[in-house]
């Protein structure tokens, strides 16, 4: 793993995402080194000529001017990267963050496939408006080791359990979802009771990573490559409705809310934890901008 110190100007930054105004990564990289990550594209950013995964920068700025003008704002850590991969119990950026960040009263949201966020589970307690999910796409071990170098997924459910019993805002994020692998009901049946929300999110393959999953699923699960084949080379949207429709029927057989592209941020805390069905990325990005919400 390369690691390298970089000065950063500014680490909180506008977003066009539509879940928040502004988003902080306190990396650039990420240990996790995931199949299928998304922020892959990053790379072209920086002057490595490793492999993504095999390097990460840590971002060392200034103080942060005003930490008040985030007052009520939206601001999720972190979107191409992952706050509490490993290096971070050494440099404690995300730390160095959260504190920063202590009384500014920002609505703050932490992504994370990583149980070393319990570090700082009475720092994130301080904040009045928080939500913590944890990505979750996998029962088996052996697929997760697979797929990618984070802690184990009782280790992740483990956490998430210890926050939910903390009073902070807990979701269970199931994504990426892998068709003909990811047993959706069977990761909601064991999240169900330490979790506020369940987001679901299917499986995108962008620039190298769609070679390489498909490479996967060639060797590994051979008889699903048709599936594959007609979901990402023939762009057929039919295995995710087929699949949205058998999800909510289940949602309503177990007594759950089922809604789509709804943060649903405020959602009683003591009760039964709403589905959240993100397979339609188009439908929420046209959303936002309708709503001129999210047009920073």
């Amino acid at each position: 793993m390369i690691i390298k110190e970089l000065q950063a100007k500014n680490v909180i930054t506008k977003s066009n995402l539509p879940a928040c105004d502004f988003s902080v990564n306190p990396y650039t990289g990420c240990a996790h080194a995931c199949k299928y990550c998304y922020a892959c594209f990053m790379k072209r950013f920086t002057n490595h000529s490793e492999k993504w995964g095999e390097f990460v920068d840590v971002k060392i700025w200034q103080p942060i001017k005003s930490p008040d003008k985030y007052n009520g704002k939206e601001l999720f850590i972190s979107s191409v990267t992952d706050p509490y991969q490993p290096i971070e119990e050494k440099y404690g950026r995300t730390r160095a963050l959260l504190k920063e960040l202590q009384d500014s009263r920002v609505k703050l949201s932490i992504a994370t496939k990583s149980d070393l966020i319990l570090r700082d589970l009475d720092l994130i307690k301080t904040f009045p408006d928080v939500r913590v999910s944890w990505s979750i796409n996998t029962l088996d071990e052996a697929f997760k080791d697979d797929m990618d170098k984070a802690v184990s997924i009782e280790r992740r459910l483990a956490a998430m359990k210890e926050f939910h019993k903390a009073g902070v805002r807990t979701t269970c994020f199931i994504s990426p979802i892998f068709p003909g692998i990811t047993d959706v009901k069977a990761i909601i049946e064991r999240a169900k009771n330490q979790c506020n929300l369940i987001w679901l999110e299917n499986l995108n393959l962008r620039g190298s990573c769609k070679a390489v999953i498909m490479a996967y699923i060639k060797e590994k699960y051979p008889a699903l490559l048709p599936l594959y084949q007609e979901i990402y080379n023939q762009s057929s949207r039919s295995y995710w409705e087929a699949l949205d429709a058998a999800l909510k029927e289940y949602a309503a057989e177990i007594g759950l809310g089922y809604v789509r592209n709804d943060d649903s941020m405020n959602h009683p805390f003591n009760a039964p934890p709403v589905i959240v069905n993100y397979f339609y990325h188009s439908e929420i990005k046209k959303s936002a901008r309708k709503d001129g919400k999210h047009n920073a």
